[in-house]
């Protein structure tokens, strides 16, 4: 499995280097993103989440990767790493693009990745996916 994702994340970097093209932060931004089950999508834990632990998280931090990696310091999807994924990552700055996405929503995101996108899975206990959500949600979505 190691092996996969190392393969991958070189795999991402030779394409952005080879790529000079890269329309990051495009607003609004089409999704198909299935839907979160049950009453996931309605969740909101961020009341009692650590927003500074979130930024820790979202910049140096979750694993796989940095979330900075492919989101971009300002969230508008405009990573080193976004460059090369199609679709580009979620910008999270465009008011367009987020205002439908429940905080519950992006929960089940991070915790389960998206199919079809380059956004996988992070491993990350609950709590944190929470504070980075927090952050997310209060210094990045505008």
């Amino acid at each position: 499995m190691k092996k996969i994702i190392v393969l991958v994340i070189l795999a991402v970097f030779a394409l952005f280097t080879a790529s000079s093209a890269f329309a990051g932060g495009k607003c609004p931004q089409p999704r198909k993103t299935k839907k979160a089950p049950g009453g996931i999508a309605g969740k909101d834990n961020t009341g009692k989440a650590d927003k500074a632990n979130g930024k820790k998280l979202y910049d140096k931090k979750a694993k796989p990767m940095a979330c900075v990696m492919c989101h971009g310091k300002t969230g508008a999807g405009d990573g080193k790493l976004g460059a090369a994924l199609k679709p580009k990552p979620r910008n999270f700055a465009c008011a367009a693009t987020m205002k439908d996405v429940s905080a519950g929503q992006m929960y089940y995101i991070i915790k389960n990745g998206s199919k079809g996108t380059g956004m996988a899975p992070m491993k990350l206990k609950d709590k944190e996916i929470w504070d980075v959500i927090k952050y997310i949600r209060e210094d990045l979505m505008h």
